[in-house]
């Protein structure tokens, strides 16, 4: 794959980029807008026309046409009740005041029906408070009921009509970005593992285990994504065609993560063993090598352009294997455990290798169900009700933060009629965007609003110093509504810095420029205030009083994985629905895992518990995965009945203790430790177990034990700092 910079090759790149279509669909529709109001004149129905349009972006998801065409419609329809019963209820402010916290609690929890579901709700709450903007603006709600809500709606539905269109106009672009990002993730999980094999004197692996922990949050995420993509594409029918070779793909990484998290042996013991060795030097460059595979895997994915060989990969592969051919010829070998260690390690580098190269393909599922993928939306609406129902719960995460942000909304309401009634919507605005499910979410959320909208002020300023009037400005308002949506997702701050320049133009149009730079800086302050105090007295969602449960979750999910995998050595690999189902939960805990310790850790002093044996936990946790993900990896019938029956009856034991730790971590209880696993496997491995496989099942099986012990004495610790 070439990388000259070409300018048709740039062009390629910017086609590719992940915001590009979004940021074109943006600047079609607000420069169609602009473009309207020029040739008529009336610019002052610009603002909320194009604050329709600006809602129903942040509404869209990445849905097949038909599906996008379904989700359009739920869209338009709850944007036009919030729309007219803002616009109805605005003069009335007692009555405004007790309906805006039920309808803020009402469409937060709307979200518990699905992802697509708490996009529109999160997008109807924004259009609200566009619609209070819009209507407070030389009284308007005093001179047309009709006329703001249309326009909003007017702007909404002409975005809506260019996404459906360029859904149809391209239906893969989502699956294709979805998993080139997949493979980004992956390639940085391999060069996280890779660091871990330089066999290097005061390399810190903890420090380094710790952080592959933390980036494996992001690969389950990306697959996750891509999973509900593909679901969105296939729905009930039989995968073909582009889509069918999408699902390989994906497929594939999934192989590839389970292989990427395997862990044979702990990382110190083999770098001390073979300290003096060259194998491990070439492990961390074919792995190396494989990440850049991978990256260059998902460059073909966003460019559309063929995927070169890789004979480097190849070469180093063969590299590896005649190191561990060496090491075993020796006249002291090392020990067999060791040696086992290397085996499964090569046998997984060379796997990963041959499913990059398209040497071999992951094998499908032949039979439908087990071929299909796990749908999480609701099947019915009876379904939906009982998502909503099981949340009502003060337990509820999305049940407090309900409760909060209509809390917010109502003080902020009160606080803009004694502040300044007239722009003091934008105090509503602020409060919404600041307001998060938790404190380290507000807390970031907060600053890189404030920073933006500060930086906006003073760009904004110096902008109208220069270019009081004229179509250059309008020429800016179309691109700074488009570098919103160009840098929420990586910089919001960035982001908050072109909404506010956005807002200034548009209002400078109608001789208000200035006049609402102060009270948009000044209503942020006051909004972020308002979010950070609700977020911090009204049911705080400290992660410390979840964390057991959360850790308790991980060795459950740990234990039904491994019940997978022990039966799949009686009947054989194979990667049906169940198995899936099992794997991805194991993942998806120990990322929520990762992501609570991370959000802790930057909660207030006195709501954090002890930083270093959470992160020791996280660590051992991870390891723990990584061992089942290793004997998930090597899956394959056991032939000899009494090496399956050792396996068997080793699998067993170490689910119970798995599932006892899990309660013992759930109820705060001591754990008890399963004590000297060695001795006990090396008692079923006597049993004439004469297979390679089940002894290396075995050994596996015992290092979990022992992480098992490690885990129990953690859990021990934090619940006993002192």
């Amino acid at each position: 794959m070439t990388t000259v910079s070409t300018p048709v090759y740039r062009w390629r790149r910017l086609r590719g980029s992940d915001r590009f279509a979004e940021c074109v669909r943006v600047f079609l529709a607000l420069g169609g807008i602009v473009l309207w109001c020029v040739i008529s004149h009336q610019f002052a129905v610009a603002i909320p026309a194009m604050l329709g349009a600006i809602a129903c972006a942040l509404a869209e998801t990445e849905d097949h046409w038909r599906n996008r065409l379904t989700t359009l419609l739920v869209t338009m329809a709850c944007f036009a009740i919030a729309a007219f019963a803002i616009e109805w209820l605005l003069p009335y402010p007692v009555i405004f005041a007790a309906s805006l916290p039920i309808a803020t609690f009402l469409l937060v929890m709307l979200g518990a029906v699905s992802g697509r579901y708490a996009t529109i709700a999160g997008a109807t709450l924004i259009l609200s408070i566009y619609t209070m903007i819009g209507a407070d603006q030389h009284g308007a709600h005093t001179l047309s009921l009709w006329r703001e809500p249309l326009l909003l709606l007017a702007g909404a539905a002409w975005y809506g009509v260019l996404s459906l269109a360029w859904s149809v106009l391209s239906p893969q672009q989502a699956i294709r970005h979805s998993l080139a990002r997949l493979f980004e993730t992956l390639a940085d999980g391999l060069d996280g593992k890779a660091a871990l094999f330089a066999p290097l004197p005061g390399v810190d692996r903890e420090a380094l285990q710790l952080a592959l922990a933390m980036q494996n949050e992001q690969v389950v995420t990306a697959l996750n994504d891509t999973r509900l993509v593909l679901i969105d594409r296939i729905g009930t029918r039989r995968p073909r065609g582009a889509t069918a070779a999408r699902l390989q793909l994906y497929f594939m990484a999934q192989d590839i993560h389970e292989r990427i998290s395997s862990s044979h042996y702990p990382y110190d013991a083999l770098v001390e063993a073979f300290f003096h060795s060259d194998v491990l030097f070439r492990c961390e460059h074919l792995l190396r090598l494989e990440a850049g595979h991978c990256r260059r895997r998902a460059e073909t994915l966003r460019l559309r352009l063929p995927l070169d060989d890789d004979a480097q990969a190849a070469a180093a592969l063969a590299d590896v294997r005649a190191s561990v051919d060496a090491l075993r010829d020796q006249r002291q070998p090392p020990a067999a455990h060791l040696l086992r260690a290397l085996d499964g390690l090569l046998r997984n580098m060379a796997a990963i290798r041959k499913q990059l190269a398209g040497d071999s393909r992951v094998a499908m599922p032949v039979e439908d169900d087990d071929s299909a993928l796990q749908d999480p939306s609701p099947r019915s609406l009876i379904d939906a009700w009982s998502r909503i129902r099981l949340q009502l719960t003060a337990s509820s995460r999305r049940f407090r933060h309900a409760l909060r942000l209509a809390v917010a909304l109502l003080v902020g309401y009160g606080v803009l009629h004694l502040v300044h009634p007239q722009n003091g919507y934008w105090i509503l605005l602020s409060t919404l965007f600041i307001c998060q499910p938790s404190y380290d979410a507000t807390r970031r959320r907060l600053l890189q609003r404030v920073a933006g909208t500060m930086l906006g002020v003073v760009i904004g300023w110096a902008v109208l110093q220069l270019l009081p009037f004229g179509p250059a400005q309008l020429l800016l308002v179309v691109i700074t509504g488009v570098g919103f949506f160009a840098a929420r997702q990586r910089s919001y701050a960035l982001a908050t810095a072109a909404i506010t320049l956005f807002v200034v133009l548009c209002f400078n149009q109608l001789g208000s420029g200035y006049d609402v730079m102060w009270p948009r800086l000044l209503d942020t302050l006051i909004g972020a205030g308002i979010a950070a105090m609700v977020t911090y007295f009204i049911l705080p969602d400290w992660q410390g009083r979840q964390l057991h449960q959360v850790m308790a979750d991980t060795v459950q999910t740990d234990a039904r994985y491994l019940a997978q995998i022990i039966a799949q050595y009686a009947s054989g690999k194979r990667d049906d629905l169940p198995y899936r189902v099992a794997r991805r939960d194991a993942h998806n805990a120990d990322a929520t895992l990762s992501g609570t310790l991370a959000s802790m850790l930057r909660e207030p002093g006195r709501h954090r518990q002890g930083s270093e044996p959470l992160l020791r936990f996280l660590t051992a946790a991870h390891r723990l995965l990584g061992h089942l993900s290793a004997l998930g990896a090597h899956r394959q019938a056991i032939a000899s009945p009494v090496a399956l029956e050792a396996v068997v009856q080793a699998g067993d034991v170490t689910i119970a203790a798995l599932d006892r730790l899990a309660d013992a971590l759930a109820t705060h209880t001591p754990v008890t430790p399963f004590g000297d696993s060695t001795a006990f496997f090396k008692t079923l491995e006597s049993h004439d177990v004469d297979d390679e496989i089940a002894t290396l099942v075995i050994g596996q099986l015992a290092l979990v034990l022992m992480l098992h012990d490690q885990l129990g004495e953690l859990g021990v610790a934090m619940q006993n700092p002192d």
